[in-house]
C-alpha cells in the first residue's frame, strides 16, 4: 500500500510540474488517503502483535 501511495505522489509531482493542477490535486489526495490507511494498518498490526510468523 505504501508503494501505491508513493506512486501516486510521484504522479502528482510530475503532473504538477507539467501544469495539470486538477490531476495533481486528485493524485495528491489519493496518495494522502493511501498513506493514512497504511499508517492505520501498520499501527494496528503493531498493537495487536500480528505479524509474520517466525520461520522454523
Amino acid at each position: 500500500m505504501l508503494s501505491w501511495a508513493l506512486t501516486f505522489l510521484v504522479f502528482a509531482l510530475v503532473a504538477g510540474i507539467l501544469g495539470f493542477t486538477g490531476v495533481a490535486g486528485t493524485a495528491t489526495h489519493i496518495a494522502y488517503v493511501l498513506f493514512v490507511v497504511f499508517l492505520v494498518l501498520c499501527l494496528l498490526s503493531f498493537i495487536t502483535g500480528r505479524g509474520v510468523p517466525p520461520s522454523v
